[in-house]
């Protein structure tokens, strides 16, 4: 066990260079988050989401040409399909929204690869991933929406093709057409979630597609990361501590138990920011015009409070979870549903990295440091001669 003792061990993979990537960056000198160079905050407050999806897909913004076809693409697949509404249909209520997603998407992909015939076809040409990276993108809201219309006992909703994306999303899940100032809140956050370099869920994505595994099994296992805590669960993780403290008033005495329980409080600290996460201050913007619009100011003056009085205790920022999940509520989302609302958007950056991995593909295999027992050997155990010559010849074991 002494050879691993000049080990560095880099735990969770912090500061580790893996590979890389165009698709996004955090730059140091702004503490912007770039999609193809874009910071993420203009996009936001300029382009609908269709446009941000095309920019990570193809590396540029659409033309209005592009942007048209598109969303006449995205248009015709938006309609939950059959199956799909089958598989649903047999998960209990009790289960996870998150869960309902994986199980969708599963579903989605076992019909479009069919037909591959080996897994040796499994991965597919760039145009088979790309035609597939905009059906899944325009079938999951359709498969969110469903699973909350289900779990409050209401039916269906079919899509409209009158409406852009975020406007047709609100549609399917609450059956009638949002405000304008919603539909643009709405949109933003969708924009804000849809990528983040080499995030949890994404490098998952990327192992999994080093395997020359197909996209749907990629977007399966970036699901499965994304359903942690410590992932994309905190936003659902922080409306439950919103609502665990009630009001303003209560910030101080709920912060003063947590932190002496030494409780993890959700929705503050990021990995990749330390000056704060650049895409807060335009989600919180969205997450003002709702309280407005709503009239709402006890969100505000908690939202305030809890992060004031965290601030100046521990000295950590908000992430993006903070502002997303008491904007989502306001919105109309059940709080189980946030983290599959986080799975509509970033499934625009997983497949984007999924079709990056593959156009330059390495077996993502890492090396592991073993601190186990030493070697040992079972009493009375006589090796046949075979297996010993084989010892002999290291050169030739796997």
């Amino acid at each position: 066990m002494t050879e691993n003792s000049t080990v560095q061990i880099q735990k969770g993979l912090a500061g580790v260079v893996a590979d890389m990537t165009a698709i996004s960056k955090v730059n140091p000198e702004t503490n912007s988050l770039l999609y193809r160079g874009y910071p993420v905050q203009e996009l936001a407050a300029t382009q609908p989401f269709e446009a941000v999806a095309y920019l990570l897909w193809n590396g540029e913004l659409p033309s209005a040409e592009q942007l048209a076809e598109l969303r006449a693409e995205e248009r015709r697949h938006r309609a939950l399909a059959d199956n799909v509404r089958a598989a649903i249909d047999l998960l209990p209520l009790s289960a996870h929204p998150m869960d309902e997603v994986r199980t969708a998407v599963s579903v989605i992909g076992a019909s479009d690869v069919s037909g591959a015939g080996s897994v040796l076809d499994a991965a597919g040409s760039p145009e088979e991933n790309l035609a597939r990276s905009v059906r899944l993108y325009a079938a999951l809201p359709a498969i969110v929406a469903y699973g909350q219309r289900r779990r409050r006992g209401e039916q269906l909703v079919e899509p409209r093709d009158d409406l852009d994306y975020a406007a047709n999303f609100l549609w399917m899940t609450f059956g009638e057409e949002a405000d304008e100032v919603v539909v643009d809140a709405f949109n933003r956050s969708m924009t804000l979630y849809a990528e983040h370099s080499f995030n949890a869920s994404t490098f998952t994505a990327r192992v999994i597609t080093s395997t020359l595994s197909d996209l749907y099994s990629a977007v399966v296992g970036a699901i499965g990361a994304l359903k942690g805590p410590l992932h994309g669960g905190a936003n659902e993780a922080v409306m439950h501590i919103f609502d665990e403290i009630g009001e303003a008033d209560k910030v101080v005495a709920w912060l003063d138990e947590a932190l002496a329980e030494k409780r993890k409080i959700m929705g503050f600290g990021h990995r990749v920011y330390k000056r704060g996460d650049s895409r807060v201050p335009t989600m919180k913007a969205a997450l003002d015009t709702l309280v407005e619009h709503y009239d709402r100011p006890d969100v505000a003056a908690l939202y305030d409070a809890l992060e004031g009085e965290f601030v100046s205790r521990k000295g950590i920022y908000p992430n993006l979870d903070y502002p997303s999940g008491p904007a989502y509520n306001l919105i109309g989302f059940d709080t189980l549903t946030f983290t599959p609302l986080f799975i509509a958007s970033r499934v625009t950056g997983w497949t984007a990295h999924v079709m990056e991995q593959t156009a330059s593909n390495a077996l993502i295999r890492p090396l592991s440091a073993y601190n186990g027992v030493d070697e040992r050997h079972i009493d009375g155990y006589v090796p046949d001669a075979e297996a010993l010559a084989a010892a002999e010849r290291p050169e030739e074991l796997g």
